[in-house]
């Protein structure tokens, strides 16, 4: 009985000396969370004012921002409560490094995407030529541009427009 009694003494001493630290912990990731939030909110605001045809562009970099700081106030807040993430962030870069080179070719794509909507070498209703395909412009995303030609639908990855020459037609006013 007084083995139990001494296990629970110090259970409860354990528990007051991590209290102060889970609060502090707690307190930076609320930090982070909010501050990522209204970062968030701060840049898709700037996109709906802009000029840009899209503001999907500003939307993902939004998402981003608030996703990072998120994880980075995650790390910071265990670290506040004692835990040692050394770990954890070698096994997030080596994550991101996977990641990153499995995705390569969707991320390449999405990126020449915000490039084009932000640089809008050709915009809709355009008539285009590139890599030997030749239509009119009918949507571009963040990941194909559409265009039609001849009844028939061409996406073409961003990536390629991006990499290769494109020549504009035709330009609609």
């Amino acid at each position: 009985m007084g083995g139990i009694l001494q296990e629970l003494q110090t259970l409860i001493i354990q528990t007051v000396h991590f209290l102060p630290r889970a609060v502090a912990g707690l307190v930076v990731f609320s930090i982070f969370w909010l501050v990522s939030a209204v970062l968030k909110y701060t840049i898709q605001r700037i996109g709906d004012i802009t000029a840009l045809n899209k503001k999907e562009v500003f939307n993902l970099i939004g998402r981003l921002v608030k996703g990072v700081l998120i994880v980075f106030g995650t790390m910071m807040a265990l670290g506040k409560m004692g835990i040692n993430v050394t770990a954890m962030v070698a096994g997030l870069g080596l994550t991101g490094f996977a990641l990153g080179f499995a995705l390569r070719d969707v991320l390449s794509n999405f990126l020449a995407g915000a490039l084009i909507l932000i640089y809008r070498p050709f915009k809709v209703s355009d008539r285009i030529i590139v890599t030997g395909l030749e239509g009119i412009v009918t949507d571009i995303d963040l990941r194909y541009t559409t265009l039609e030609a001849e009844g028939k639908k061409i996406l073409i990855p961003n990536s390629t427009l991006f990499t290769n020459p494109i020549q504009v037609i035709d330009t609609q006013k």
